[in-house]
């Protein structure tokens, strides 16, 4: 069994395979991520049939993917939310054949208004495979998840879908790949053939071609003929064989002097250095098939178990302990217990469901769960491996496993959960500021109590929906991530919470924040008759590096500010960012430092503290020359030659920078940088500009100024601009 190629720590879980339904190392949790219609579903589905996890091919098109279970996700042929999923797959090929590898998928949306959930799902995950259109190529949103994969260091493949479609160049994805991701994208297959002429793909490792036939006998392509390479294409096939075993060469001394001296080097050789290389994310290998024509799944398979890391290959995850101290989680079946919960559901018919991440240690049934954060312990009372919406009822979680929990009621996305002999906390994964927000109320006062309930649980559920009250209107505000993210959540309330809810107009998600250093001084002095009210409070106030956020400093000595009421002024400090000075918008990336105060024996109160921090950065805010941000979209157009000119002067009606165009395949590629405000409707503006045949996506890029003339304008209509005196 060559089992040799993984980590030396992968031993630890040998021990304990018997008490496992499989060792660690038999064990792959991969993503599957891309950008909007790349066939990311379409891929997991014939994933599942080939493990034998499902019977019958799901399509996209009859609504009957597994994965895509939710009402909107199968009447709108996309992908809303992450599901978990698990099965199994024996490699025909490499150091794993004949080995039964259990393979937890997580499918992942490609629309960027949904971006969180593949955020969260790349924080858990030890491997993904990024798909890409072999005639769209690298699109917005795949810049979007290499960059986050990028975060979060999560080797992995490229599998290069529809290869069929009229326009598909693999050779020219593969160098999109290395220009735009920065990725040493190397074909571990060549495709034989493309567009309707796609029939096979060359294996550059074990050095045989695949065929796919048109067999009346095996209508599922289940066992494609292997033959010679075809002569024609044996030059190809060394020449890319050479670039692989030089990049791998860079990562495996042992492969780079066998090379240098002229050796040949094996096919077994060359697949332990390609998971050497693929783990350490030195190079990313490709695949090209044709999810929806039922080519090249297979093999993608073979390359998830024999490329992508076991929970065993990932290094130790980084945690605190409750002193603040940097602790690990290891991946070992006989430690005390550390998990994640990185994704919260309700399922109308079990109640709340803890999607977890098991770190370390074991998760049981009937277990008593810590949460740091809340200082509490919760009981597990059920574990569950999902299979999408299907449920499998399990005793026991082990190291690197996925599961879901019921029973945990009070919980957030990001907590960790852990032994009660132990109290220390994994990093949460992160998400992007919301970037519109619109009022909504309910159309019957009888509504009202179980609009509040179930706007609750969204936001319980999606880290990137938020709902706020309007101070002086007292209207209900929900933020998300786009248009489509809050139609989403409204079409859920109707249909799950059974609440009828009349939105107002989108409103974009301004953001404050300010230019140069400043100084403000905040007193919240009341004498009442009896006991009175004092807080005094001096800060300074500096820009704070861009997209760091705010942050709060201690810098007073003497003991001018007793340290009880220290909390309590950084307190008034971060309320006093939640509304600022020109438009009432929220405040980000300042730097403020508490430098002098004074206290009162007797009147001093955190509250009174509290109000004088408020007041201090107030005054510190209109001082700082503060300005107003607002979200800025990048955009890709895909426009015909002969309307190119209509769309560039439409972008630059709408405030909109051109960054690029190219020519690719008749159409031109317009690339831009264009404020959300004048976004709103450009789906059907597009659609009119060019007679139905342009296309578009865009992501969120940046904040930035507000010009003076707009700025008039936002402040002017903003019922969130301070009341003037």
């Amino acid at each position: 069994m060559s089992i040799e190629i993984v980590t030396e720590k992968s031993k630890l879980s040998v021990a304990n395979a018997a008490a496992r339904p499989a060792p660690m190392e038999w064990t792959r949790n991969i993503g599957i991520a891309a950008h909007i219609d790349a066939g990311k579903t379409t891929v997991t589905e014939r994933i599942l049939f080939y493990t034998g996890a499902v019977h019958k091919m799901g399509e996209v098109h009859e609504g009957s993917t597994v994965t895509d279970w939710m009402e909107q996700e199968r009447e709108r042929g996309i992908t809303i939310t992450s599901a978990a999923i698990s099965c199994a797959w024996v490699p025909s090929v490499g150091a794993f054949k004949s080995i039964k590898t259990r393979i937890n998928i997580i499918d992942t949306p490609g629309h960027v208004d949904f971006t969180a959930e593949v955020e969260r799902s790349l924080r858990v995950l030890d491997g993904a495979v990024a798909v890409f259109c072999a005639v769209g190529r690298v699109q917005p949103q795949s810049e979007t998840v290499w960059r986050q994969a990028n975060k979060y260091r999560v080797p992995r493949l490229a599998f290069v879908n529809k290869m069929d479609r009229v326009g598909a160049n693999f050779l020219a994805c593969v160098a999109e790949m290395r220009a735009k991701l920065k990725a040493n994208a190397h074909p571990l297959y060549l495709p034989i053939g493309a567009e309707e002429n796609f029939a096979g793909l060359v294996d550059l490792v074990h050095g045989v071609a695949y065929i796919f036939e048109d067999n009346p006998a095996d209508p599922l392509g289940m066992n494609p003929k292997i033959v010679e390479i075809p002569a024609d294409m044996k030059d190809d096939a060394k020449q890319y064989r050479d670039a692989l075993i030089e990049a791998v060469a860079d990562s495996d001394d042992a492969i780079a002097e066998k090379y240098l001296a002229g050796g040949e080097i094996s096919a077994s050789e060359l697949a332990i250095g390609i998971r050497k290389a693929t783990v350490a994310m030195k190079i990313v290998g490709v695949i090209p098939g044709s999810a929806f024509k039922k080519k090249g799944v297979q093999r993608l398979l073979d390359c998830v178990v024999n490329y992508l890391p076991a929970p065993t290959d990932i290094p130790e995850c980084k945690a605190q302990n409750s002193d603040g101290e940097p602790v690990v989680a290891k991946s070992d079946d006989r430690l005390k217990t550390v998990a994640i919960a990185f994704k919260l559901w309700s399922d109308p018919f079990v109640g709340r469901l803890v999607f977890c991440r098991v770190y370390q240690g074991q998760m049981k049934k009937g277990q008593s769960m810590y949460n740091p954060r809340t200082r509490r312990s919760e009981r597990v009372s059920r574990l569950l491996l999902m299979r999408a919406m299907d449920k499998e009822e399990i005793e026991i979680a082990y190291a690197g496993d996925i599961c879901a929990v019921v029973g945990i009621k009070d919980v957030i996305t990001g907590d960790t959960l852990c032994d009660e002999e132990i109290d220390i906390r994994l990093e949460p994964p992160s998400f992007p500021e919301t970037v519109i927000s619109m009022s909504i109320e309910p159309k019957t006062k009888a509504d009202q109590e179980k609009m509040g309930n179930a706007l609750a649980r969204l936001a319980a559920e999606d880290p990137t929906f938020r709902v706020s009250t309007d101070g002086e209107t007292g209207q209900t505000i929900i933020a998300g991530m786009g248009e489509l993210h809050l139609e989403i959540i409204r079409d859920r309330m109707l249909r799950e919470f059974k609440v009828d809810a009349e939105a107002g107009k989108p409103q974009i998600a301004y953001r404050e924040t300010i230019t140069k250093k400043s100084e403000g001084e905040g007193k919240f002095i009341r004498q009442t008759g009896g006991k009175g009210q004092y807080g005094h409070v001096c800060i300074t106030l500096e820009p704070n590096e861009k997209g760091k956020g705010n942050e709060v400093i201690n810098a007073t000595v003497g003991g001018v500010i007793p340290k009880e009421f220290i909390k309590p002024a950084t307190e008034g400090v971060n309320e006093g960012t939640k509304n600022g000075t020109i438009a009432g918008y929220p405040v980000i990336d300042v730097l403020a430092r508490l430098v002098d105060g004074s206290f009162h024996a007797v009147d001093s109160s955190e509250i009174a503290f509290k109000m004088a921090g408020i007041f201090a950065f107030k005054e510190a805010m209109k001082n700082a020359a503060p300005i107003l941000l607002e979200p800025n979209m990048k955009v890709e157009v895909t426009v015909p030659e002969e309307y190119q000119g209509d769309i560039m002067g439409d972008i630059n009606r709408r405030r909109g920078q051109i960054q690029g165009q190219e020519m690719r395949d008749g159409a031109c590629i317009i690339t831009a940088i264009v404020p959300l405000e004048t976004m709103f409707g450009y789906a059907t503006d597009i659609r009119s500009l060019s007679k139905g045949r342009a296309s578009y996506s865009m992501e969120p890029s940046h904040f930035d100024q507000v010009p003076n003339a707009v700025l008039t304008r936002i402040v002017e209509t903003s019922t969130r601009a301070p009341a003037r005196t």
